[in-house]
């Protein structure tokens, strides 16, 4: 497949790289010429175990080459991914500005291209952002309609940086956000060789996804930080606790408790959470990611209240008197 990739930052470089490897044609495009002209040199433009070899070859090949011009690219191209950044503002909200000039970028070179083309987003970006925004900048700057005149996805990555090869090549699941189907068939025969089934759900879906696994990845990060500050304080050897904390691959490590719903209860998450944090403080040590998740209940459980409370029943059935 002919494939262009937009934005040769970290995502872009790995998977512009892997794509060549895979034994598709990329044309690389960034802003920056440094970054241009490294690719075209057979150059990696950032450090990755793994990268630079196949950059090399897949210039030496033939197979990959950069370019500042969006028009050029997405022309002798049949899709498009976009892979450009999305920092962070002041204020915490996420800085969208280079996703939609890429966008109207190849919106404005769909709109003078004749065959069909396929625009794939990889950058992160919050839910809606593809709905609300970068699909109306497509359709307004190619003067069509997306899933009708051109394809349109989403396909979130989940790439760690010294792993990102391997991680492309053996990763956790594969997500792709479904507009039309046209578009999907085309990721799919992109991933073929990976050999991982991918879940295909609608974009926002898939935009959720993406946040979610982040968030669930720095939660996991500060509580293991958290209990191991805990242990010291007490003595006790943190890694030791939390190697046998990741052994029960029935409750700990797998799907137990990780479903949306009632608040937990019982005579023993409360009580203990609430020890457990005494101790800490016994000790000087904070805890700031327990004391959230008492919070957090106690606010699932004002919901719960409210959510009935609302209906303005007065007759309420209960099943379930244990806990």
């Amino acid at each position: 497949m002919r494939i262009s990739v937009f934005g040769i930052g970290y995502v872009g470089a790995v998977t512009a790289a892997c794509l060549c490897k895979d034994g598709h044609h990329v044309v690389a495009v960034d802003v920056n010429d440094v970054k241009v002209n490294e690719i075209n040199d057979g150059l990696a433009p950032i450090a990755e175990p793994g990268l630079a070899p196949l950059i090399a070859e897949a210039v030496a090949s033939g197979q990959l080459r950069a370019t500042d011009r969006s028009e050029e690219a997405v022309h002798t191209t049949e899709l498009s991914i976009i892979c450009v950044g999305t920092p962070s503002r002041l204020n915490g909200s996420l800085d969208t500005r280079y996703v939609l000039k890429v966008a109207e970028e190849i919106g404005t070179a769909i709109a003078a291209k004749t065959e069909r083309h396929h625009v794939v987003m990889r950058s992160t970006i919050l839910p809606g952002t593809m709905v609300e925004s970068v699909i109306p900048a497509l359709e307004c700057a190619a003067g069509g309609v997306a899933g009708r005149d051109f394809g349109v996805a989403y396909y979130p990555e989940f790439l760690r940086e010294s792993t990102s090869i391997a991680d492309y090549y053996d990763p956790g699941t594969i997500v792709f956000g479904k507009l039309d189907e046209d578009t999907i068939t085309k990721l799919r025969s992109l991933v073929a060789r990976i050999g991982v089934e991918p879940i295909v759900v609608d974009m926002t879906t898939a935009e959720a996804v993406k946040y979610t696994n982040n968030a669930w990845h720095a939660l996991k990060v500060s509580f293991a930080n958290e209990i191991g500050n805990v242990c010291k304080g007490s003595r006790i050897d943190g890694h030791e606790v939390m190697r046998i904390l990741c052994s029960d691959k029935r409750l700990n490590i797998s799907p137990a408790y990780l479903m949306p719903g009632f608040a937990f209860g019982g005579s023993c998450l409360p009580k203990d959470l609430r020890a457990l944090r005494y101790k800490a403080r016994t000790i000087d040590v904070a805890t700031p990611v327990l004391d959230a998740a008492m919070t957090a209940n106690e606010i699932q459980l004002d919901r719960a209240f409210h959510m009935v409370a609302s209906t303005g029943a007065r007759r309420l059935g209960l099943l379930g008197l244990s806990f």
